[in-house]
C-alpha cells in the first residue's frame, strides 16, 4: 500500500490544505473526476487484505469494549464488503456530473443575460461513527461532486479509515489530482471533531451520521453550517386491509434483513380491526426470523412469548432484532403516534386501500413515507444515486437519501456588454 498520508501537525493544517485542493478539484473536468473515482476502486480491490486486515483490529478492540453487535456489524468489513465499496464508487463515477447544471436562465430587459448554476460547495466534512462505508461513500460523492472532504470516523474504525484514506489518497496522486483533497482528523482524537466542528470558513458544510446524541452534538456545538441526518425511529403501519402475504414478508425484510441500519423498521403499529388477523403470523414470522417483540398489552395477549413493551421502547432505535409492537383504534391514532415518535426518517403502511394509503402519504411528515414497500428501500443506492451522504431529516436544502446534486450549491452567472444600472 502507497503511503500518503498527511503530515500536517494541526487538524485546522489539514482542513486548510482541503481548502486549499478543493480549487483545484471544483475545475477537473467531467471525465476527470469520473476517471479518479474508477481509480480509487481498483486501488480498493487491490488492497482489500490490507483493508480487512486493519478492519480486524478495529473489530477485536470493539468487542474489547464492549460494542454492541449492532454497532459491530456496522463496522466490520469482508471482502464482500470492499468489493460492494468499489462497486458503489463506480456507480457514482458513472452518474452524470452534478456541476455545471443551468437551473435557470433569462435576459433582463438591460440586455445581461443571467444563468444561475451548480457549482460545488468546497470542502464537505463529516462526522460519523463505526460506519468505515461512510468514508468510502461519502469521499466518493465529494469528489464527484467537485469537493474535498474532511473525515472524522470515530475511534472505533479509527484502524479502517486510516486504511481505506490511504488507499484513496494514493490513488488521486496516481492519477496526478492534489490527494490532499481526502483528509482525516481522526487521529487528533475529539480535538479533531471540535476542530471540525469550529471550522467556519474552511468547512463549507458539515453532515453528521450516527446516534442521536451524535448528531445532537453536531447540531448544536457547530459553527460550521449543518446537514442534519437523523436517528431511524421507523413506523410501519399494518392497515385494516393490509394483505397477510405483504404484511409478512415488508415487516421480516424491514426488520431482520439488517437491523443495525437506521432504514430498519423500530416500530409495528396494527389497527384493532386487523390484530386478530394480522399480528399471530406476523409475529410468528418475525420469531423465526430472530426477532424479539416487545409488545403492548394486546399484542402480548396474542402473542405470549412477547415482552412488555414500556414508554421508551416507542423512541428507541434498537438497531438489534428487537422491534416494538402496538395496537392502534385507527388511522388517526396511528398517524398521532407517529407524530408523536417518529424521528420524521422514513414511515410506511400496508393496505389494499387506495384512499388510506393516498391519505398516509400526504399527511405523514417524514423524509421518505411509502405504501406497500419495505422501509429499507431508503438508502441512496436503492435510489438510484450510487452512494448516499446520509438521509436528511430537515427541510432546508436537501431532504431524504442525499446523492451528487446535494453536495452542490448555486450561483449566478451574469453576462453583459457594458451595462449600467440606472
Amino acid at each position: 500500500m502507497t503511503t500518503t498520508a498527511t503530515t500536517a501537525t494541526t487538524a485546522r493544517e489539514r482542513m486548510q490544505r482541503a481548502k486549499d485542493a478543493s480549487r483545484t478539484v471544483g475545475l477537473l473536468s467531467d471525465a476527470d473526476k469520473a476517471e479518479a473515482l474508477r481509480a480509487i476502486a481498483t486501488a480498493l480491490e487491490a488492497e482489500t487484505a490490507a483493508i480487512v486486515s486493519a478492519n480486524a483490529d478495529d473489530l477485536a478492540r470493539g468487542r474489547e469494549s464492549g460494542l454492541s453487535e449492532g454497532l459491530l456489524d456496522r463496522l466490520r468489513l469482508d471482502g464482500a464488503r470492499v468489493a460492494a465499496l468499489a462497486s458503489a464508487v463506480r456507480d457514482v463515477a458513472d452518474l452524470p456530473d452534478p456541476v455545471g447544471r443551468v437551473l435557470d436562465e433569462r435576459i433582463l430587459p438591460t440586455g445581461v443575460s443571467l444563468q444561475k448554476v451548480s457549482v460545488p460547495f468546497g470542502v464537505v466534512g463529516s462526522i460519523y461513527e463505526a460506519r468505515p462505508n461512510v468514508t468510502v461513500d461519502i469521499a466518493a460523492l465529494a469528489l464527484r461532486s467537485g469537493n474535498a472532504v474532511v473525515l472524522r470516523g470515530g475511534t472505533a474504525a479509527q484502524s479502517s479509515n486510516a486504511a481505506l484514506v490511504e488507499v484513496m489518497r494514493g490513488a488521486l496522486s496516481a492519477r496526478g489530482i492534489d490527494p490532499e483533497a481526502i483528509q482525516t482528523v481522526d487521529d487528533f482524537g475529539r480535538d479533531g471533531a471540535n476542530a471540525l466542528m469550529q471550522a467556519r470558513g474552511l468547512v463549507d458544510v458539515l453532515v453528521p451520521r450516527g446516534s442521536a446524541q451524535l448528531i445532537e452534538t453536531v447540531v448544536t456545538q457547530s459553527s460550521v453550517p449543518v446537514i442534519e441526518t437523523g436517528a431511524g425511529v421507523v413506523h410501519i403501519v399494518l392497515d385494516t386491509t393490509a394483505p397477510l402475504e405483504w404484511a409478512e414478508q415488508i415487516v421480516v425484510n424491514a426488520k431482520a434483513q439488517r437491523p443495525s441500519v437506521c432504514n430498519a423498521v423500530e416500530t409495528v403499529l396494527v389497527l384493532k380491526d386487523a390484530a386478530e388477523r394480522l399480528i399471530p403470523p406476523v409475529s410468528a414470522a418475525l420469531e423465526s426470523a430472530g426477532v424479539t417483540i416487545h409488545g403492548d398489552e394486546t399484542v402480548r395477549a396474542l402473542v405470549p412469548t412477547a415482552v412488555p413493551a414500556v414508554d421508551e421502547d416507542w423512541a428507541t432505535e434498537h438497531m438489534s432484532l428487537d422491534l416494538s409492537m402496538r395496537v392502534v383504534d385507527d388511522l388517526d391514532d396511528a398517524l398521532e403516534h407517529i407524530r408523536r415518535y417518529s424521528t420524521h426518517h422514513t414511515e410506511s403502511i400496508i393496505t389494499a386501500d387506495d384512499a388510506r394509503a393516498e391519505r398516509f402519504l400526504a399527511e405523514v411528515d417524514s423524509a421518505v413515507v411509502m405504501a406497500n414497500a419495505s422501509t429499507r428501500f431508503t438508502d441512496g443506492g436503492e435510489f438510484g444515486f450510487g452512494a448516499e451522504v446520509g438521509i436528511s431529516t430537515q427541510k432546508l436544502h436537501a431532504r431524504g437519501p442525499m446523492g451528487l446534486p446535494e453536495l452542490t450549491s448555486t450561483k449566478w452567472l451574469a453576462r453583459g456588454s457594458g451595462q449600467i444600472r440606472a
